[in-house]
C-alpha cells in the first residue's frame, strides 16, 4: 500500500475517533485541503521510516511541520488564521488528545 493510501485510512481513523468525542470538524479525506492531506502523509512517512518513534514523536514532528507554515496556538482550529488548541507540548495535550497520536501510530503499522 503505498503512502497516500495509508493517509487517506489514517484520516479517516481519525476523523471516525474525533467524531467519536465530539469533534466534528475533520472533513472526509476527498473533501480534506491539501495541507492536511500532506500533514496526513507526512506522518505516515515519519512512522514508516522511525518505527519505534513514540506518540510523542509524532506530536513533535506535527508542531515542527505546523510551525514552519505558520501555525501558532489558539483555542480553537482555524486554518484561515492558523490557529490549532493542539499547538502546544505533548505533555500539555489532553488525554483524549494524545489518543489520536496513537491511533495514528496503529494504523500506520498495522496497514504497512
Amino acid at each position: 500500500m503505498d503512502v497516500q493510501s495509508i493517509a487517506r485510512v489514517c484520516h479517516e481513523a481519525n476523523r471516525a475517533y474525533c467524531q467519536s468525542i465530539g469533534d466534528n470538524s475533520q472533513p472526509d479525506w476527498d473533501s480534506a485541503p491539501d495541507w492536511q492531506k500532506q500533514s496526513a502523509e507526512n506522518g505516515v512517512r515519519f512512522h514508516l521510516e522511525n518505527p519505534n518513534a513514540a506518540p510523542s514523536h509524532s506530536h513533535e514532528e506535527w508542531l515542527k511541520e505546523k510551525q514552519a507554515a505558520g501555525w501558532k496556538y489558539g483555542p480553537v482550529k482555524d486554518p484561515d488564521e492558523k490557529t490549532h488548541p493542539c499547538f502546544v507540548p505533548y505533555e500539555e495535550l489532553p488525554e483524549e488528545q494524545k489518543k489520536k497520536d496513537a491511533l495514528f501510530i496503529a494504523v500506520v503499522h498495522a496497514i504497512a
